[in-house]
């Protein structure tokens, strides 16, 4: 696989939070804003790109049979590093995200990525195996809680000043002057609904190029039965 096919992988065509569905309980639980949402994407982003390399760099020396406990310590390992750094370097972010941190142990796809790809492919590819599947999992988290802290608050970048101080406190942008904001959608049910809406609009992309792509190499076929013939 080459490295377009590993980050069009990981970003989009087998997207962590909008395909595999996989770690929706973080996903949806800290993304009321963008700054919670992409501080939890980028710690999981480095977990997820250290363990696939450390596991492909470890895999022809780890026994078949005991090698999911192995990768678990591995991830382990990496989640006790990055939470400690965070407490250190981020202390505000560190506990507004709270226990979703060590949760990354938990998380099936830094497994998953492990298991599937790592443990069968050399160290570079791996590396972007993971690198691009955080990366796309962050973005998901990002627009997730830009949407819901617009709805909600009517701002974005809100808590920015959690990672870079008092300064940046101006960084803050109001979408909405004198906006009361609805409660709804930093609520939990406006998590389902926004990632409702994300899944939507991504299957609906994910459809319309399949379509075009059918039309292009036959374009006897309608829209309609293209979209049909995709099915």
């Amino acid at each position: 696989m080459s490295y377009k096919e590993i980050a069009w992988n990981g970003l989009w065509k087998n997207n962590v939070g909008l395909v595999q569905l996989l770690g929706l309980c973080p996903l949806l639980a800290v993304t009321t804003s963008v700054v919670n949402g992409v501080g939890l994407g980028l710690a999981t982003t480095f977990v997820m790109t250290m363990s696939n390399g450390i596991v492909s760099l470890a895999r022809n020396h780890v026994p078949h049979e005991i090698r999911i406990p192995v990768f678990i310590l591995i991830i382990a390992a990496l989640v006790t590093l990055t939470d400690l750094a965070m407490n250190a370097y981020v202390h505000h972010l560190y506990l507004v995200l709270g226990i979703y941190i060590p949760l990354i142990v938990a998380n099936c796809s830094v497994l998953g990525r492990t298991e599937v790809f790592a443990a069968k492919n050399p160290v570079l590819p791996s590396l972007m195996d993971g690198l691009m599947m955080g990366v796309g999992a962050t973005i998901v988290l990002g627009i997730l809680g830009g949407v819901r802290e617009a709805f909600g608050l009517g701002t974005l970048f809100s808590g920015i000043n959690m990672v870079f101080g008092e300064a940046a406190k101006s960084w803050v942008i109001t979408v909405v002057p004198d906006y009361h904001g609805i409660l709804y959608a930093i609520l939990p049910p406006g998590a389902f609904l926004g990632l409702g809406a994300l899944l939507a609009i991504k299957n609906w992309i994910s459809l319309h190029g399949s379509s075009k792509a059918l039309q292009a190499e036959n374009p006897s076929v309608s829209g309609l039965d293209s979209a049909a013939a995709f099915h």
